[in-house]
């Protein structure tokens, strides 16, 4: 019963240790196989991780050396940037200095100016210290003269008093006839003494009149703007761009120094954009720097041989063409010979301007003009044409040499022997000397016509008989004008006097009294005569 039992139960542990073996054996396979399986996988994986490893590693140095490259390119471009903002620091550094150059010289320039201001003024005042001391003691001494007058009129008062009664006994007239009589030939005595004191005033006037006009003009030079001036004595040259003022200034202002040196000519430049100012009283400097200015800015080389080259350049057209305008005014009026100085000189008259009226222009208006009232009077036309072309050629250079237009215009024509009638008509186109002959008439007459007619010159129709109607006016408002005519297009004012009642004495006194009311209401360009006729008729009519 027992090993009934047991047997079982040993063949089922048998049988159990056989299936342990067996699959532990079973398993062993599959784990081996298992394990070779995770083998391969590991080393595919390894060998696909190392191919990974390999390729991340070619990456990571490609990127590397694109990283590198970049980089160097930054570093380059970095450079290229810094070269550049360096140089632009650099050329607005050199273009700030400039203009602070220009601007010291500009208060330099405004330093001495107001020194030399400094020290008129303190030498007007000093002079003004002396003179009120020479007042204070003349004061002084009139007051002592006017104590001791005191005295003396007491004294010819009583003996006036005294005078008057032994004259109404031995006259036997009234007292009022007496004052009458008196006060007439006192009048008399004024009048005469008046006249002669004006005349010895005038005389000293004459004496005194270049030192005081030379002062004059001098204090009021330095006294009065330049607004009305610049007008006329600037030239604008225009610019492409505000950079090309920085080359015109120049190193330390190098440039503009040069040009102003060569040509004559101050050189403004200011806050107007694209746009210099020639500024100078003499048109032809002012034309040739003008046309110098306008060749460099084109050409944008400025330096100052440069600019030495273009002012010679500009000054050889100038010259050129001022004796082309000279040649011209020849051809159009039909005269045939003369000298080539003279003609050079002719054509500087295209560059000058009289109350705005260009003076070539004039001057060929005057000598048709005179050549067509020749030929109607049956006169030498040729001759009168030739002194109206020439009666002004002193203004082309009166700027250059001391004396009026008509000495200069008279010792030029007598250089270049021009003819005696010529000469004359010259010298006596503003009435200075006597006309010798009837050319010397007409040129006056052509000349006032030219100048005078209306819109010729920088005055209105209206403006211009206005002054010449209060003009008139003002020498008929006194006792004694029978007649005044303003003549020479305004320049002269000739005034009629009754001779019944102003003497010869009385008219002396009659045009400084006219000449001092013209001065004080009267607004003129130039001078004005007053010429006070007084003339004593007496008709008889034989029948």
């Amino acid at each position: 019963m027992i090993k009934t039992i047991l047997v079982p139960i040993a063949i089922a542990i048998i049988s159990i240790l056989l299936g342990l073996i067996i699959g532990y054996y079973f398993r062993k396979n599959i784990w081996e196989k298992k394990a070779q399986n995770a083998k391969k996988n590991a080393d595919n994986i390894l060998a696909e991780a190392k191919s990974q490893v390999a390729a991340t590693q070619a990456e990571i140095s490609f990127q590397k050396q694109a990283a590198e490259t970049l980089k160097q390119s930054a570093l380059n471009i970095k450079k290229e940037k810094i070269l550049e903002a360096q140089e632009q620091i650099q050329t607005y550094r050199q273009k700030v200095e400039d203009e602070l150059n220009v601007k010291r010289d500009l208060v330099a320039r405004d330093t001495n100016r107001l020194k030399q201001q400094e020290d008129t003024f303190e030498h007007k005042n000093s002079l003004l210290t002396e003179k009120e001391a020479e007042l204070t003691e003349k004061e002084n001494h009139f007051r002592k003269q006017e104590l001791e007058l005191k005295k003396n009129i007491k004294v010819v008062t009583d003996l006036v008093d005294q005078t008057k009664e032994k004259l109404y006994e031995v006259a036997q007239l009234s007292k009022d006839q007496a004052q009458k009589l008196v006060l007439t030939q006192l009048s008399d005595e004024l009048v005469k003494e008046r006249a002669e004191m004006i005349k010895d005033s005038n005389e000293e006037i004459r004496v005194k009149a270049d030192h005081y006009a030379r002062k004059i003009i001098i204090d009021a030079i330095q006294s009065s703007s330049a607004d009305t001036v610049a007008e006329t004595t600037v030239s604008v040259v225009n610019l492409p761009n505000e950079e090309m003022k920085g080359r015109i200034i120049g190193r330390e202002g190098r440039n503009i120094r040069s040009f102003e040196a060569l040509t004559g000519v101050d050189l403004i430049i200011d806050d107007t954009p694209k746009v210099v100012t020639l500024s100078g009283f003499d048109a032809i400097r002012r034309e040739v720097a003008k046309r110098a200015m306008e060749r460099l800015v084109k050409d944008g080389r400025i330096h100052p041989a440069r600019i030495e080259e273009m002012v010679d350049k500009a000054r050889k057209e100038v010259n050129d063409d001022i004796y082309e305008a000279g040649e011209s005014a020849l051809m159009e009026l039909g005269i045939h010979r003369m000298n080539p100085e003279l003609v050079k000189i002719l054509g500087r008259l295209k560059y000058r301007t009289s109350y705005g009226q260009n003076v070539l222009g004039h001057s060929i208006e005057v000598a048709k003009l005179a050549g067509a009232m020749a030929a109607e009077l049956g006169l030498n036309e040729k001759l009168a044409v030739r002194a109206g072309l020439l009666h002004d050629i002193g203004k082309a250079i009166d700027h250059d040499i001391e004396g009026s237009h008509v000495e200069i215009g008279v010792e030029l024509t007598r250089k270049y022997h021009e003819s005696d009638v010529v000469v004359n008509a010259i010298a006596a186109h503003h009435g200075d000397v006597p006309k010798l002959s009837f050319i010397a008439e007409l040129v006056v007459a052509a000349d006032t016509i030219s100048s005078a007619r209306p819109g010729a010159r920088s005055e209105s129709l209206e403006n211009y008989i206005r002054r010449l109607t209060e003009l008139e006016q003002i020498a008929k408002r006194y006792d004694g004008v029978d007649q005044a005519y303003a003549i020479q297009a305004g320049r002269e004012v000739r005034v009629m006097v009754k001779p019944d009642k102003i003497s010869d004495d009385r008219i002396t006194v009659l045009a400084h009294d006219i000449r001092k009311q013209v001065e004080k209401e009267l607004d003129y360009p130039g001078n004005i005569k007053i010429t006070v006729i007084r003339e004593k008729r007496v008709v008889a009519v034989a029948r």
